[in-house]
């Protein structure tokens, strides 16, 4: 539940070679239109133009990818499997995992350390962003099973550790949805088979430990802790908290000793005077804003 990539680019265009036309493009008309007189060409530009001509004829070399810990997925040199436990958690539950596709290719993701700490039968991965019960069999099955639970706050969302007192079919499998906060909304919102399930949601005070991400508010925890909340409910076990949060507090540790900084939530950041960036001049996004700044729940 995270920010976007930024892309990287080789470099800008090779001019034009001797005898192409002279005729503008787009851009340098706009700016032509603007009143700014073309910059004179330096020189012995051309010189270095044909020098740098030659450069593209070069063969790119590809950076190769880290060796990756086959049961952790974190780089080898950082691995953390000695904070993972010995052998998995022995749970009743099934975790069923929506992961947004821009979330595989993260560096700092959580479900990998989730995944290895739950036995391979018990927690289920699947990458998408629309879904349907022709082309997804296995999910709609999941989706329509009175066991089933998916977990996303909101307004007609139940207490966890209220509903599994009162409900006649205790919960076998509970789904989570990976991804940033919009990419988790568009998806629960989006997709039929979600409205399935009874919804429900975590009722608690604790702040995420997934310092080194920023969040929407203080009470917003990343995939990894829901996960573990969760399934200490339903397990009863509050052991299964505190055994799956270590790898991630390890995680957390190691970034911040090697560079990385603590991250504020943007609940803070805006009650505080202190968000770098100004404010939206949307409406909708504007009222998401105040909401946050007034510590209402949204």
């Amino acid at each position: 539940m995270e920010p976007q990539a930024e892309e990287r680019t080789l470099g800008e265009p090779a001019p034009p070679p001797s005898g192409a036309s002279a005729s503008p493009t787009p851009d340098e008309e706009e700016r032509t239109e603007g009143g700014a007189p073309p910059a004179a060409t330096p020189a012995g530009a051309s010189g270095d133009s044909t020098s740098a001509d030659g450069l593209w004829g070069l063969p790119v070399e590809h950076a190769e990818r880290r060796p990756e810990c086959g049961r952790c997925s974190r780089p080898q040199k950082v691995c953390l499997c000695p904070y993972l436990p010995v052998h998995p958690l022995q749970i009743s539950t099934h975790l069923y995992i929506i992961q947004h596709p821009a979330e595989e290719s993260k560096v700092l993701r959580t479900v990998p350390l989730l995944a290895a700490c739950l036995p391979p039968d018990r927690c289920t991965v699947k990458i998408g962003r629309r879904f349907s019960e022709e082309r997804d069999v296995e999910l709609a099955t999941v989706c329509r099973d009175s066991g089933t639970l998916i977990l996303y706050p909101g307004a007609e969302a139940t207490n966890l550790e209220e509903f599994i007192l009162d409900s006649p079919v205790y919960p076998s499998t509970i789904i989570l949805i990976d991804g940033t906060w919009s990419q988790a909304k568009d998806i629960f919102y989006k997709n039929s088979l979600f409205r399935l399930p009874k919804q429900v949601q975590l009722k608690t005070s604790v702040c995420s430990q997934y310092v080194i991400r920023m969040q929407p508010t203080n009470r917003c925890l990343s995939t990894l802790e829901c996960a573990a909340v969760a399934l200490s409910i339903l397990e009863k076990n509050n052991c299964i908290q505190e055994t799956l949060l270590r790898p991630l507090q390890a995680l957390c540790s190691f970034q911040l000793q090697h560079g990385a900084q603590i991250r504020l939530s943007k609940e803070y950041l805006l009650r505080n005077g202190l968000y770098p960036k100004p404010m939206p001049k949307n409406k909708r996004k504007l009222r998401k804003m105040e909401l946050l700044m007034n510590s209402v729940k949204i």
